[in-house]
């Protein structure tokens, strides 16, 4: 009996046929891997934009959901440059637009109630960062003045922000203030694709990260 399973084990291995029904299999396995990504996104986008949370006025801002998050052109607080695959958890990342961790208030209490809730985005599986025009010297500062538990980012030349399409068009380049954003937040999945983005008209009001937390644990 061994020996004639030997034998069509044999055959099989060598039967130009059988090769072919193995890669055709192998083809189909791999659409279907992509598929399922594919729908994964869409999934996630519709749940978005079926929320309560959703219907909160947005406007039409950056990057729109479905789009390939680009590369950064930022350095972290210790003058690093960083990537976005270093950034992002096993699910993905959630990225913050900010004016300023120096003299915009709001930014600085949005970033601390992100500090609070840092530890469980990462126990979803998020990766959290902060992009603003500021200093690497000003990123440090307040980051260590607050124990931020995730990396601020300076973006280097507004490169970034025009890259996610979030630049302020109020500041110009020759403008000390050139490379200010819509404050708002982006969340980027594991395969690099943005399926969230929201951004407020105005300063004041910004994503309650209580809400994004319930929303990405569902």
């Amino acid at each position: 009996m061994n020996h004639i399973l030997l034998n069509l084990t044999s055959a099989v291995s060598i039967n130009p046929i059988g090769r072919n029904l193995f890669a055709l299999r192998a083809l189909l396995k791999r659409r279907l891997l992509n598929k399922m990504a594919s729908l994964t996104c869409l999934l996630f986008v519709i749940l978005f934009n079926s929320s309560a949370y959703a219907q909160l006025k947005s406007i039409d801002v950056g990057l729109k959901a479905g789009s390939k998050a680009p590369q950064l052109s930022v350095l972290n607080s210790q003058g690093q440059k960083t990537t976005l695959e270093q950034l992002a958890g096993d699910k993905g990342l959630i990225l913050v637009f900010y004016r300023s961790a120096d003299w915009c208030p709001y930014c600085k209490r949005h970033l601390i109630e992100l500090n609070q809730f840092a530890d469980k985005f990462s126990a979803l599986g998020y990766g959290q960062a902060a992009i603003s025009y500021d200093s690497v010297d000003i990123i440090k500062t307040f980051a260590a003045q607050k124990q931020i538990k995730f990396p601020l980012l300076s973006d280097q030349g507004a490169k970034t922000m025009a890259a996610y399409q979030v630049l302020h068009p109020r500041y110009k380049p020759d403008s000390d203030d050139y490379g200010i954003p819509y404050p708002g937040l982006m969340v980027i999945n594991a395969q690099g694709d943005i399926v969230y983005t929201y951004f407020y008209q105005g300063y004041k009001k910004r994503v309650k990260f209580e809400e994004l937390y319930k929303q990405l644990a569902k």
